[in-house]
């Protein structure tokens, strides 16, 4: 586990595993943790490195439904858990999901001893909405991000420019499509906030400057467009591994009629 000072108020955890990240975020004396790791050991890690530093831990947020985000619970067994309407919604029609999901990383992977993975009394946030934080007056805008899944939520935090955007814009990951059409949007209204951002932090990998995101942006949506124009979509550059390529091929299977 990786944990980097990208903003005063802002640490980003990069887990060992699929480089999830978690994203921990403050103002005055509130804050909220974005997401998870995924191991363990690092999630009890968390609270400890987030205490050290300084960051309080006053609710937890999750950009989409996918197991490996929604870990949170874990290391912070008592905080409200905070997700938009439509993941929300997708929890609510697929209980015990995520639980199973988990279960089956942790039989996979020799992983013994995790404490259930508790989901009840969460948090149905509106979309788009903002969510203040802090007695100053400073606010998360929380914007749709279907495409990746069917929910999806990115967190834009204006007052240090940083946008949490989750499994989009992955450096490591070409983009894992379940709805094409709804994902190539998805990516343009990225386009507005991402122009805005410093920083870009996104599911999987490390966090990247809003240029380097805006050029990602480009290769994702030239990956997509071939996707929904019918052809086998070329590889963006420098993710074009064997797991890379077994991605590609499974959203060309979901496309298929």
């Amino acid at each position: 586990m990786r944990a980097l000072a990208i903003d005063r108020d802002v640490i980003v955890v990069v887990s060992a595993i699929w480089q999830t990240t978690c994203t921990a975020i403050r103002a005055g004396d509130e804050g909220f943790v974005i997401d998870s790791p995924v191991l363990p050991d690092e999630l009890d890690a968390l609270s400890s490195l987030l205490e050290q530093a300084g960051f309080p831990v006053s609710g937890l947020l999750a950009t989409h439904g996918d197991w490996d985000h929604l870990l949170g619970r874990l290391a912070f067994a008592e905080a409200s858990l905070g997700v938009g309407e439509p993941t929300a919604a997708r929890l609510a029609a697929e209980p015990g999901a995520a639980q199973r999901d988990l279960r089956g990383f942790d039989d996979e992977h020799y992983i013994d001893g995790r404490a259930p993975l508790g989901l009840a009394g969460v948090q149905a946030l509106p979309v788009p909405g903002r969510l203040s934080i802090g007695a100053d007056g400073a606010e998360l805008e929380l914007h749709p991000a279907p495409g990746h899944t069917v929910d999806g939520t990115f967190f834009w935090l204006p007052w240090c420019s940083v946008l949490v955007c989750g499994d989009y814009l992955s450096p490591v990951e070409i983009p894992m499509v379940s709805d094409a059409q709804a994902y190539l949007a998805t990516l343009e209204r990225l386009l507005g906030l991402v122009e805005r951002a410093s920083t870009v932090v996104p599911g999987h990998g490390a966090p990247q400057s809003g240029e380097d995101a805006k050029r990602r942006i480009e290769e994702d949506m030239a990956y997509v467009d071939a996707l929904l124009g019918g052809g086998d979509a070329a590889l963006p550059r420098r993710r074009r591994s064997p797991e890379q390529r077994r991605i590609h091929a499974r959203n060309l299977a979901g496309l298929s009629p």
